[in-house]
C-alpha cells in the first residue's frame, strides 16, 4: 500500500507550465500562452480511502474513511468540468481592440479568466490607441488576416463587412452566444444582408466634460451657453495664453459642428441618405468654429498637433490641466478622468460632467452604437470566438471584470450584474443616462466612413485643417465638406 501511495503521489507531482509575456502598456501585442495539466487528485483520494479502510474497525477510522470517501466524491465532481475540457482539441484565438490603458488592463484580466474557465482555448491579444487603428484593421479585414474576435466601430459593418461576407453571422452561434440579452432594434442595426455581423456592446453619445480644478484656478464658471463659453475663453487667455477652456481635434470639430447646427436648426445632419443642411447653413457653423479659435475658447489645430500626442487623453496639456474641457463619448470618459487624476505634475484634479451647452432652441447631438464585437468570417474557430464574446458581455464573471470599460452595456444580463453589485464607473453611468435623455437625433451609418474621418486624408481632417490654417474661409469649408459628404453618400 505504501508503494501504491507513493506512485500516486508521484503522479500528482506534475509541473504546470505557465509562461506569459507581461503586459505592454503602450498597446503592442501581448501574447499569453498557458498549458495546464491537472494532477491526479481523484486517484490519490481513492488510494487514501483504501488505506484508511484497511487500518481497522475503530469509530475514528470509520469516520475518517467516510470523510475520505466524501472527499473522493467531491474530487470527482470538481474534476468533471476539467475532464470535459481535456477532451477538447486545443483552440487558438486572436482578439483585437482599441482603447485606453484602463480598458486594456480590464480586458486582459477578463481574457485570462476566460482561459482559466476554458483551458483548451488560448487567446492572443492585440490592442492600441485609436490613432491609425482603423486603417490597420481595415487592411487586415480586406486581406483576410483579421483577428478571430474584433472590437469594431458600428460603421465598420457597412464599410468593411463586404455586405455580410467578411464577418461571421453570429446568429449561427446562438447556442453559445445568448442574443436574447440584447435589444432587438440594436441587433437589427448590426446586420448586413440580413446577417448579424456583430453584437452591440453599448450605446453612446457625446457630452461636455470639464476640469473643474482648472476652472476654479482661473476663476470662471463652467460654460452652459454661448455667452459663458466665450467668457471662459477671455478669462483663460487673461490667466495664461497656454490655457484653453476646450480642446477639439479635427473629428471632434465635425461632431461639435453637427451638435451646433442641430441645436440651432433642429434638423438631423443626414436623413434618408441626404444632407439636410444647405451650404449657407453649414457655413454659419464653420464661422462659429472660427469664432471659437478667435475667442481663445479652443486652440488652433496647429497648436494641438504640435503637442505631439496620439490622442487628447495622452496630451500633456490635458493631463496637467492646461486644456480644461473636452466634448467626448460617455464610453471614453474614464480614460480622460484617469489622466488628470493620476497626473504627475498636478495630481487629483477634479473631472466633472458639464451641462449641454445651449446654442439654440433644440437639443443638439446624436447617439449611436458605440462599438460591437464581431467574428472574422475566416476564423478557424468561430464557435469558440462566439464563446469569448458571450463571456465578455453576458457571463457574470466577465461582466464584473470589464464593468463599464466599454460604456454602459446593452446586455440585459450585464446591466443586472452591474446594478446588483454596484459595479462600474459612476461617472460613466451618470454620463450615459444624461446623454441618452438629451440627445435624440439619429446618426447616419456613413457619418464615420473612413473616407470622411480617416487621419489625415479624410474629408473632415482636410476641411477643418484648412479652416483652422485660414486656407479656407467659412464658405469654402462648408462647400468642401458638403461635397465630400455627398460623394461618400453617393449623391
Amino acid at each position: 500500500m505504501h508503494n501504491f501511495l507513493q506512485d500516486c503521489a508521484n503522479l500528482c507531482n506534475i509541473k504546470i507550465c505557465n509562461r506569459e509575456r507581461t503586459q505592454n502598456r503602450k498597446g503592442r501585442v501581448i501574447i499569453m500562452r498557458r498549458s495546464i495539466k491537472k494532477a491526479m487528485s481523484l486517484t490519490l483520494a481513492s488510494a487514501m480511502t483504501l488505506s484508511l479502510a484497511a487500518c481497522g474497525g475503530s469509530s475514528t477510522a470509520k469516520e475518517t474513511t467516510a470523510a475520505a470517501a466524501a472527499d473522493t466524491t467531491a474530487a470527482a465532481e470538481s474534476s468533471a468540468a476539467g475532464d470535459a475540457a481535456d477532451s477538447q482539441e486545443p483552440v487558438e484565438l486572436k482578439f483585437s481592440w482599441w482603447g485606453g490603458d484602463s480598458r486594456h488592463e480590464a480586458t486582459e484580466k477578463a481574457v485570462a479568466a476566460f482561459m482559466e474557465k476554458y483551458p483548451y482555448i488560448t487567446v492572443t491579444t492585440e490592442y492600441g490607441a485609436w490613432s491609425g487603428w482603423e486603417e490597420k484593421q481595415a487592411l487586415n479585414i480586406m486581406g483576410g488576416n483579421a483577428a478571430d474576435v474584433m472590437q469594431i466601430n458600428w460603421n465598420w459593418i457597412e464599410s468593411y463587412s463586404g455586405n455580410g461576407t467578411n464577418f461571421a453571422n453570429l446568429e449561427d452561434y446562438s447556442d453559445v452566444l445568448d442574443l436574447t440579452q440584447f435589444p432587438s432594434d440594436a441587433l437589427e442595426l448590426c446586420k448586413a444582408d440580413g446577417k448579424l455581423m456583430a453584437v452591440p456592446v453599448a450605446l453612446t453619445g457625446r457630452l461636455f466634460y470639464w476640469n473643474k480644478t482648472t476652472f476654479d484656478e482661473v476663476g470662471v464658471a463652467l460654460p452652459t451657453d454661448e455667452a459663458s463659453l466665450f467668457a471662459a475663453g477671455e478669462a483663460f487667455k487673461a490667466y495664461n495664453e497656454d490655457y484653453y477652456p476646450l480642446a477639439l481635434s479635427e473629428y471632434d470639430r465635425m461632431i461639435f459642428l453637427v451638435y451646433y447646427l442641430e441645436s440651432v436648426y433642429g434638423k438631423p445632419w443626414v436623413e434618408n441618405g441626404e444632407v439636410q443642411y444647405t451650404e449657407e447653413e453649414i457655413a454659419t457653423g464653420m464661422d462659429f468654429i472660427n469664432k471659437l479659435e478667435d475667442g481663445h475658447v479652443i486652440p488652433t489645430l496647429a497648436t494641438i498637433n504640435g503637442d505631439m500626442a496620439d490622442s487628447l487623453d495622452k496630451n500633456a496639456k490635458w493631463i496637467d490641466g492646461k486644456y480644461a474641457g473636452i466634448f467626448e463619448w460617455d464610453s471614453s470618459a474614464s480614460k480622460f478622468q484617469k489622466a488628470v487624476v493620476e497626473s504627475t505634475n498636478k495630481p487629483n484634479q477634479e473631472f466633472v460632467i458639464g451641462d449641454f451647452i445651449k446654442f439654440g432652441d433644440y437639443n443638439g447631438g446624436f447617439t449611436k452604437i458605440s462599438m460591437g464585437l464581431a467574428v472574422s468570417a475566416n476564423s478557424a474557430h468561430p464557435k469558440e470566438a462566439a464563446m469569448l464574446i458571450n463571456y465578455l458581455l453576458n457571463d457574470p464573471e466577465g461582466i464584473e471584470i470589464c464593468a463599464t470599460e466599454r460604456g454602459i452595456p446593452c446586455s440585459a444580463a450585464a446591466k443586472t450584474v452591474l446594478d446588483e453589485k454596484n459595479l462600474g464607473n459612476a461617472l460613466v453611468k451618470e454620463a450615459n443616462t444624461k446623454v441618452m435623455d438629451h440627445s435624440k437625433f439619429p446618426l447616419d451609418s456613413k457619418f464615420e466612413h473612413n473616407d470622411l474621418k480617416a487621419n489625415p486624408d479624410g474629408v473632415y481632417y482636410k476641411v477643418f485643417g484648412k479652416l483652422s490654417s485660414d486656407d479656407y474661409d467659412a464658405a469654402a469649408a462648408a462647400k468642401a465638406l458638403l461635397d465630400g459628404v455627398n460623394e461618400t453618400l453617393g449623391n
